[in-house]
């Protein structure tokens, strides 16, 4: 699995003003309709009741949001870079400018499991996510994701 699977890049954007973890959200949700005809509304639902279970704010600045959802025929990705960081109620308490969301089928199974992993691999680079923070450009930071990911691949 590689990003360019993942992310289109009409998914990736850049936040100048985000006030609330709900309202990144709402942002994400957006951008997943307009890059992947996914229903806003059910993208917000599906994010927010995920993050009912717990929050997904990893550390180091960055959370990746999930959720399944019938709406959604295979894995796809939403990146989001956030101007200002917020409180994501993360697990080191530190807030998040770095998102990385991700939406799969109902009966994704595996391939959920492998997105996050990649997902999650790859933004624990400390030296990627700085390389992401200073480059806030959507058209960069698709090339820079897509790019990293497939050097780490091979």
């Amino acid at each position: 699995m590689k990003f360019a699977d993942l992310l289109s890049s009409k998914a990736v954007k850049a936040v100048t003003t985000a006030s609330s973890k709900k309202r990144v959200m709402h942002s994400i949700a957006e951008v997943a309709e307009s890059a992947y005809g996914i229903p806003a509304q059910h993208a917000v639902e599906a994010l927010l009741e995920r993050e009912g279970l717990g929050p997904t704010g990893v550390g180091h600045g960055v959370a990746l949001p999930h959720a399944r959802l019938d709406k959604v025929e295979k894995v796809a990705g939403v990146f989001i870079l956030l101007e200002k960081p917020i409180d994501f109620e993360a697990v080191d308490r530190q807030p998040v400018d770095v998102i990385f969301a991700l939406f799969a089928p109902e009966d994704a199974g595996v391939e959920h499991l492998k997105a996050l992993a990649l997902v999650s691999r790859t933004l624990r680079d400390q030296t990627f996510c700085t390389k992401l923070r200073s480059n806030p450009d959507p058209s960069t930071l698709y090339t820079i994701i897509t790019e990293a990911a497939a050097v780490q691949a091979a």
